[in-house]
């Protein structure tokens, strides 16, 4: 789809502050699209415009702008969830619609251009599914074979591998019912919806704020069979083999852009409703001036916990060794407002939806130790959510 021109000047958004509704999915509208991180965000209805990534705060900027608000996320925004591909620049959504609500419980509404119509709901969700593997367990077993030896020869150090599952209903999928189900299910999660794209991802890529700015990398994994999980999970050689590059990653792109930059000491386990992860927080303060958070992402993306290191090498093996392209599956997703604040997840625990089809994928990092059939376990638990979210 070609991206929008800058807008004229006749281009006019207004916000005001609004009664915060006991649930903001019920004021997702036509073309939604949604960003919710336990109870705070905002959702959406209507597409003003489809624009470039690296003209997304410049196209925001020309629009006159009436916010009684003023606080990051309000006004008009650019949202999307962007491909995996590093090479492919993938676009960025302007919502004609925003109902958002803090923290504190305030809530804003944001319009621009005309009114919307209304529209119908589906009448019907799907009640009967046919879920197919897309990639076999033997498929999977010499992928991971063939990823350890070039570990074992030096070529490469981690790579992140990722299965497909497809999911078929007898009617349309319904966006809505999927995002509250996964905000049910899934507490502590970004749940995101942008163009057919939905999930709820544990991991917040980066945050910023002003200068402000923060990224908490995720790597490392455990399935919550029991409670020895964690301990084993915080004692684990192989995962913290796993996560260390992703955090050097984070780091070697943040620092040069920041003032101040202070990394957690130790990983910490973060855990969520079926796994747990390796977690490291990264806060600081960005030099003037300030890239916007888009740049950010952008540049940070793909660290080792979706693609591997070294980069290049990690990428040509992914290239090489999946069977199916990942489109937005571990692709940067999130949101930035005219000042360039914003919050990007990475697009996991996700699906892309079009209508009654659904296609899934869900990885594993491969290092030195990894056990195939071990990996392919931790891929499943990682598709069950968005499973579970589809089917009910």
């Amino acid at each position: 789809m070609s991206t929008a021109p800058l807008p004229v000047a006749t281009v006019r958004a207004v916000t005001r502050a609004a009664d915060a509704p006991d649930d903001l999915l019920d004021a997702l509208g036509p073309d939604g699209i949604a960003w919710l991180h336990d109870g705070v965000g905002f959702v959406t209805a209507g597409i003003a415009a489809r624009v470039a990534p690296d003209r997304a705060r410049a196209w925001l900027a020309e629009i006159h702008h009436d916010d009684e608000i003023g606080r990051p996320g309000t006004g008009p925004l650019a949202v999307g969830a962007l491909p995996f591909d590093p090479g492919e620049p993938g676009e960025l959504l302007v919502p004609q619609r925003i109902v958002g609500r803090d923290t504190a419980g305030r809530a804003w509404v944001t319009e621009l251009g005309p009114p919307l119509r209304a529209t119908s709901r589906p009448s019907r969700p799907p009640t009967t599914f046919t879920v197919r593997e897309q990639t076999s367990r033997s498929a999977w077993g010499m992928a991971v074979a063939t990823a350890l030896d070039a570990i074992a020869r030096g070529e490469l150090e981690k790579v992140v591998l990722a299965r497909r599952v497809d999911v078929d209903g007898d009617s349309p999928f319904e966006i809505r019912t999927i995002l509250r189900r996964l905000c049910e299910q899934q507490p502590g999660c970004f749940v995101y919806a942008s163009d057919g794209m939905v999930g709820a991802s544990p991991e917040l890529l980066v945050r910023r704020f002003g200068t402000s700015v923060e990224s908490q990398p995720m790597a490392g994994t455990s399935i919550l069979t029991d409670d020895a999980a964690l301990v084993r999970l915080r004692g684990s050689a192989k995962d913290a083999r796993e996560h260390r590059p992703v955090v050097d990653a984070i780091i070697a792109t943040l620092a040069p852009l920041c003032r101040e930059l202070d990394v957690g000491a130790a990983p910490e386990v973060a855990r969520f409703a079926s796994v747990a992860h390796l977690v490291t927080s990264v806060r600081g303060t960005l030099s003037e001036p300030a890239p916007d958070v888009v740049a950010i992402a952008r540049a940070l993306h793909p660290t080792p916990a979706v693609g591997g290191t070294p980069r290049a090498s990690a990428l040509a093996a992914i290239a090489a060794l999946e069977q199916h392209p990942r489109d937005r599956y571990a692709g940067p997703v999130g949101w930035m407002d005219a000042r360039g604040d914003g919050e990007w997840a990475v697009a996991l625990r996700g699906a892309s939806v079009d209508g009654a089809h659904a296609t899934l994928h869900a990885g594993a990092g491969i290092v030195a130790g990894s056990v195939a059939d071990d990996e392919w376990r931790e891929a499943q638990a990682k598709l069950e959510p968005m499973i579970h979210a589809l089917v009910g």
